[in-house]
């Protein structure tokens, strides 16, 4: 078992973290697993999703080792590319969808705004 530490640098609005890979091979690079601190099933599920939508994954799952540690382990197995790269992938494409769903949820409450009544647009409050 060897283990390696992977930094990815995220924008500086987001705080930048640092995930150890566990139980990687020094000679197959294509089977890791990744530990996220601090991290839970939002985040985790979210990657699994995204890179299981990747033609060079051949697995990607996750686990919690303990409902009480904020600790997700990710296990990616590829096709042949390294782990870590498809891993970093991932993140960024989820970056991408993620900033895709932002912008267009602000101009469709901006829409909403400029098209809606401010009196219809008001709560009734007990």
């Amino acid at each position: 078992m060897v283990s390696f530490c992977l930094q990815i640098s995220v924008p500086s609005e987001h705080r930048e973290k640092e995930f150890a890979m566990e139980h990687g091979s020094a000679t197959d690079s294509s089977s890791s697993t990744f530990s996220l601190m601090d991290e839970d099933h939002t985040l985790a599920n979210s990657v699994r999703y995204t890179l299981n939508q990747d033609p060079r994954v051949i697995f990607c799952g996750y686990s919690i080792p303990h409902p009480s540690e904020n600790k997700v382990n990710i296990r990616v197995q590829t096709t042949g590319d390294p782990a870590k790269d498809v891993l970093k992938d991932g993140f960024q494409n989820l970056m991408v969808m993620c900033q895709h769903v932002r912008s267009t949820f602000g101009k469709a409450v901006d829409d909403f705004r400029a098209n809606e009544s401010p009196e219809r647009m008001k709560i009734d409050t007990p």
